[in-house]
């Protein structure tokens, strides 16, 4: 006999998973039907805490795993060792993971070495490029194959996964991270950063982060951004610096000296969306925020190579350029110079969401344990 409220359990790995997954626990803890256990594997730790703070969340259980210049296998076996112990104590009848990160992976694994079913929110996203992004695809190529229920973001993304014929339910929801970035830029966040006026300056937010542009293309996209300050003299930059020392580094020594960047420390969540909403356009090769920035009308330009939301591209939200520095500068300039480029891209329809993913992913949840 079916016993009520039932337990699901919800792992939190990384900043972005916490982001996307903050709308969803405050869905199922809104919930009778379910007692809502949200677990932390400390892949991320001071970011984390910051989102948690900002939702009013709190974590049953850490797992802590963080430890300095870890690598994919110190997550992936610290992962396993805590969740397993850790899921024979709570038995859940669901355990619920996000994306594609390391922690999602080895969350997937850990319940299926427990026969527990898994839910995937933000399922069937592809490059088709197995190491691009190194490890993401692999990552939610593997938790596919675990996974009971997929909770995809688009019709694109359903298609992904009837094509690799997994198993499982597939329900098109929309992305979570719409449902966070709502709530919070409802709320008119502020973002002051010293030295920057964002009335005097056309202000460019950039973030990068990812493996694949460690090294030589890191330095490729510093020298962009230099290129693009120095032809368009009324912009800014705003780089929040990862807080890995391999990407940290680098910036800083090419980019620190120059009087219209603004290097800062990663700003928490409601800066983030504050800074979304004063700058001018995007730099990123940050996979969340092409899904967010649209939603507040401002243009992408991506720094990578190949893109797993390709339907940001196709909307004509988000602009796929790679990181050679004159096609930065080109594709920045355009979109610096031209109001009418500008314009097409700044009012074109987000194609991720319409703030309600959280709630169907709930009552898809419910439906399928009862």
């Amino acid at each position: 006999m079916l016993k009520f409220p039932i337990p699901v359990c919800l792992i939190v790995g990384t900043r972005p998973e916490a982001i996307k997954m903050a709308p969803v626990i405050q869905a199922f803890q809104r919930s009778q039907a379910f007692e809502t256990q949200v677990v932390l594997t400390g892949q991320h730790r001071e970011m984390v805490d910051q989102v948690m703070q900002l939702f009013d969340l709190s974590a049953g259980h850490d797992l802590a795993i963080m430890q300095p210049k870890q690598t994919l296998t110190d997550i992936t076996c610290g992962s396993l060792r805590g969740l397993e112990s850790l899921f024979q104590t709570l038995q859940p009848r669901m355990v619920l993971v996000q994306g594609d990160t390391t922690t999602a992976f080895a969350a997937a694994l850990a319940a299926f070495y427990q026969k527990i079913p898994v839910g995937h929110v933000e399922a069937g996203l592809r490059t088709e490029d197995l190491f691009n992004p190194y490890p993401e695809e692999a990552n939610r190529r593997l938790v596919s194959q675990l996974t009971q229920l997929h909770f995809a973001p688009t019709a694109l993304s359903v298609e992904n996964l009837q094509r690799s014929q997994v198993l499982g339910e597939i329900h098109q929801t929309g992305n979570t991270v719409i449902d966070a970035l709502l709530a919070v830029a409802n709320r008119q966040p502020a973002c002051d950063i010293p030295g920057l006026d964002w009335s005097r300056h056309r202000t460019i937010l950039a973030t990068v982060h990812r493996r694949e542009n460690w090294g030589q293309p890191l330095e490729d996209i510093a020298h962009g951004f230099l290129k693009v300050l120095d032809q368009v003299e009324d912009t800014a930059l705003l780089l929040p610096l990862h807080r890995n020392p391999t990407v940290r580094e680098p910036l800083s020594a090419l980019l620190g000296a120059h009087p219209r960047i603004f290097l800062t420390e990663p700003l928490d969540y409601t800066q983030l969306v504050g800074a979304m909403q004063r700058c001018y356009l995007l730099l990123t090769d940050s996979g969340g925020i092409q899904e967010e920035a649209p939603s507040l009308g401002k243009p992408v330009l991506v720094l990578r190579e190949t893109t797993e939301r390709p339907e940001a591209v196709m909307a004509g939200t988000a602009k796929l350029i790679g990181t050679n520095p004159d096609t930065i500068l080109q594709e920045a300039a355009e979109l610096l110079n031209n109001p009418q480029a500008y314009g097409a891209m700044a009012n074109a329809v987000n194609p991720f969401g319409d703030g309600l993913a959280s709630e169907r992913i709930v009552r898809i949840v419910e439906q399928y344990l009862t």
